[in-house]
């Protein structure tokens, strides 16, 4: 069954602290989101305004900036257990991979909506994780573009035992639909954010992901 995870992009510390702490009551990780205005058209909080308290859930860490390395210091310190960096970016995420694994974190690579998964095959070899990304870089609240799914099966095929996981649109009524396309993890932004009572829609979503049969 897919794990569902709440995520998190604000460019308020406050409300980053907020959004976690209450997630953090019911979920069993949580992503983190963090833009640099450069390779996205907006910027959230910086990494040094994050401090994760040990009470909380284990983070993610979604990178969707154009320089990796300068971030590298600050995201070894942190030490959450995955950070993701997009295959798009100015570097080559090999080198990145290795110093974070030998911090102890999980690496993943997101890949965009124009990405084909084999011309990034030796990043998809070597990483933990791989962030199928489907919505607006940036922002939340888009629309799942659900033609994102037939990478799935391409990644599955360079990697057997890597992690897949979606990024973008995901609320209920394509989650079981997500959850049967051997998914492992569906990241869940705006339909979080706006919820009166997040918990209740967590318990939903999970059911929701371990329903049988096709959506009507």
């Amino acid at each position: 069954m897919s794990e569902i995870v709440p995520t998190v992009l604000t460019n308020d510390p406050n409300l980053f602290r907020t959004q976690y702490a209450t997630y953090s009551s019911f979920a069993k990780r949580i992503q983190v989101d963090i833009t640099d205005g450069v390779f996205t058209p907006t910027q959230t909080i910086s990494l040094s305004n994050i401090v994760h308290d040990p009470n909380w859930a284990p983070m993610d860490v979604h990178m969707m900036v154009m320089n990796p390395t300068q971030y590298l210091p600050i995201l070894i310190k942190l030490k959450p257990s995955l950070v993701i960096f997009h295959a798009e970016t100015n570097e080559n995420l090999l080198p990145v991979f290795d110093q974070l694994k030998n911090a102890g974190i999980k690496t993943g690579v997101a890949i965009l909506k124009r990405t084909y998964p084999g011309k990034i095959t030796p990043y998809i070899q070597k990483a933990d994780h791989c962030l199928i990304f489907a919505g607006q870089l940036g922002s939340q609240g888009g629309t799942a573009d659900m033609l994102q799914i037939e990478k799935v099966p391409i990644v599955r095929k360079i990697s057997p035992s890597i992690e897949i996981g979606w990024d973008g649109g995901a609320n209920m009524s394509n989650t079981r639909a997500l959850a049967h396309s051997d998914i492992d993890v569906i990241n869940y932004g705006s339909a979080f954010a706006s919820s009166s009572d997040p918990k209740k829609l967590y318990d939903d979503l999970v059911k929701e992901a371990d329903k049988q049969g096709v959506v009507i």
